[in-house]
């Protein structure tokens, strides 16, 4: 059995950025901490992104992760998708400065995992990371939600590997 791992889930965008810790320990999830990141909208993309990277920064300091999994922004509006891809590449240079490995997911992947259907909503993802991590209620804000999604997904990506390879090397 592999040692317990912690895992820092972040849903990057430059409005509001989601973060969650979560400690996986064999098949056991627990939320450790989670929130949100908002700069003021006002403020120039450069100081938000600044400020983005500074508290994500503080985070890792503080938290200590293992591994950070980082939510891969979708296709779609070329304004909105430029908007996340900063906020993602904010989150990106906060854990390479900490040295940490990151992993990257699309939406669609962490909706799969976390609710067994890609095409999940927000409310639906939020309920299945409330009950996964046995929670009193979903987390809020509807990004720290989908951070602790993100972090619950690399958890079970991981889980799912490690049995596969341990079913390949057990001897027949």
């Amino acid at each position: 059995m592999s040692p317990p791992v912690t895992i820092l889930g972040i849903d990057p965008a430059l409005t509001c950025t989601g973060y969650g810790l979560l400690r996986a320990d064999g098949n056991r999830y627990e939320a450790i901490d989670f929130g949100a990141i908002s700069p003021p909208p006002q403020a120039p993309i450069a100081e938000r992104l600044l400020r983005i990277h500074e508290a994500l920064s503080d985070v890792i300091r503080d938290s200590r992760p293992d591994e950070v999994a980082v939510e891969d922004f979708i296709v779609g509006h070329v304004r909105a998708a430029v908007a996340v891809g900063e906020a993602r590449a904010a989150a990106l240079l906060a854990a390479a400065e900490a040295g940490l490995s990151t992993a990257l997911y699309k939406p669609s992947e962490v909706k799969q995992f976390v609710t067994s259907y890609g095409r999940g909503g927000k409310d639906q993802v939020a309920m299945m990371v409330q009950a996964l991590l046995n929670l009193s209620q979903p987390p809020e804000p509807a990004d720290a939600a989908d951070a602790l999604a993100v972090a619950l997904c690399h958890a079970l990506k991981r889980a799912a590997i490690s049995q596969q390879q341990s079913a390949i090397s057990m001897p027949r």
